[in-house]
């Protein structure tokens, strides 16, 4: 494969001179240290005695959803009629961006997901994509890269180009009441033609209409001037509910009223309905787990950078879902920066970004759990269930 803007972009982590040729060869043969010495950018200089600038949060962004942060189109295929309840979410770049990837749990079904670790030769994705159907959903990136190879976009090769799109599943089968109703790659193909920059809205679309608690989506503007955001397909074997409270777990991270919620009456709130979903729940007592998501930035992160803002992420799936990793999920989460990395980010930066990252994450599957309605014997909707918890929210039209 040539060099070229389909590869993931390569910056050197260290200046010239034999001062880093000497680190290089203790690097070579301790990978674990060279992984910790590119992950510490140059700092820029700072006067004696100031302190770093604080990065802080300025509240979501303007649609509170992924494709606040430019550079993403988003775009799903979903189906609900005929025995089908599944869908394919796909996260388009089109001409690159740099990616990694964080996976926890015992049961993950993916796709290109080694291509995303660190140092290797390509060093960009044109899309991701996340969906349902288990390991058979898997063939929906086919129809991914069907649709960028008629286009050019990809890693250029001898003959034509090879689009780089790397993918996770969720497990979702027999949902809809027939086990062979599942996506394929005319899923993926759909969901990549109808990508756009629009806002786009949580619930049982995409990835999340067969989930277990749907899709959510959710962003962040930092004073540094960058954007973060999320979208999750969130299918735990664990819940999102706090039984004690009926609330969600991740309602701490809420920004402005974005959640908009109050404490459920205790009438309505008993550990059986908010452990599992209650009555009507087409997803109880099924081993049909895994939650799958993607956050993005459009800060210059490198390669090593994008993951770490993956596996940082995961620490906002264990803050909104309990019990979260287990044999039986196969948690995977996408790292993505839409802008080629440079050597200008400090440490601070990277922080306020990865820290984000999880926050955004955990807000993203409070916002799944609030906006995926009740389709068939899917989980009823949460103020379905919870209906004075929602007082506030259907006031203002949620």
């Amino acid at each position: 494969m040539s060099h070229s803007m389909g590869q993931r972009h390569r910056t050197l982590c260290a200046p010239p001179g034999a001062r880093w040729r000497a680190g290089l060869r203790v690097a070579i043969a301790l990978p674990a240290l060279a992984l910790s010495a590119c992950a510490l950018r140059a700092q820029p200089a700072r006067p004696a005695g100031q302190p770093p600038v604080r990065v802080t949060v300025v509240g979501p962004g303007p649609s509170n959803s992924i494709t606040d942060v430019p550079g993403l189109k988003v775009g799903h295929f979903t189906r609900s009629d005929s025995g089908y309840r599944s869908g394919t979410t796909v996260i388009r770049t089109e001409k690159g961006a740099t990616a990694g990837y964080s996976q926890m749990g015992g049961a993950p079904g993916t796709k290109e997901t080694d291509l995303l670790k660190p140092g290797g030769q390509v060093r960009a994705v044109q899309a991701i994509m996340l969906g349902g159907g288990s390991a058979f959903g898997l063939d929906a990136a086919t129809g991914v890269m069907q649709w960028m190879e008629e286009r050019g976009f990809g890693v250029p090769v001898s003959g034509g180009v090879v689009p780089i799109v790397p993918g996770a599943i969720l497990m979702d089968l027999g949902r809809g009441g027939d086990f062979k109703k599942r996506p394929d790659a005319s899923f993926g193909y759909k969901a990549t033609d109808a990508a756009t920059s629009e806002p786009v809205k949580s619930g049982r679309i995409g990835m999340g209409m067969g989930a277990g608690w749907g899709m959510g989506t959710a962003s962040v503007k930092l004073s540094n001037g960058y954007t973060v955001a999320a979208i999750v397909g969130l299918n735990p074997a664990g819940s999102p509910l706090d039984p004690r409270t009926c609330l969600p777990y991740g309602f701490f991270l809420e920004l402005g009223d974005e959640f908009n919620l109050v404490q459920p009456k205790p009438e309505e709130c008993t550990p059986a309905t908010a452990a599992r979903g209650g009555p009507n729940d087409g997803s109880d007592n099924a081993p049909r787990n895994t939650t799958i998501a993607l956050v993005a930035t459009d800060a210059p992160l490198l390669d090593l950078e994008a993951e770490r803002m993956a596996q940082i992420a995961n620490a906002g799936l264990a803050r909104s879902i309990r019990p979260i990793h287990g044999i039986g999920d196969g948690d995977t989460v996408f790292g993505m920066a839409t802008t080629p990395p440079t050597n200008g980010m400090s440490n601070a930066d990277l922080q306020a970004i990865f820290n984000a990252g999880a926050d955004v994450l955990g807000r993203a599957v409070v916002h799944a759990v609030l906006d995926s309605k009740q389709v068939g014997n899917s989980r009823m909707g949460y103020c379905q269930q919870y209906p004075s918890a929602c007082v506030k929210r259907t006031s203002v039209g949620k």
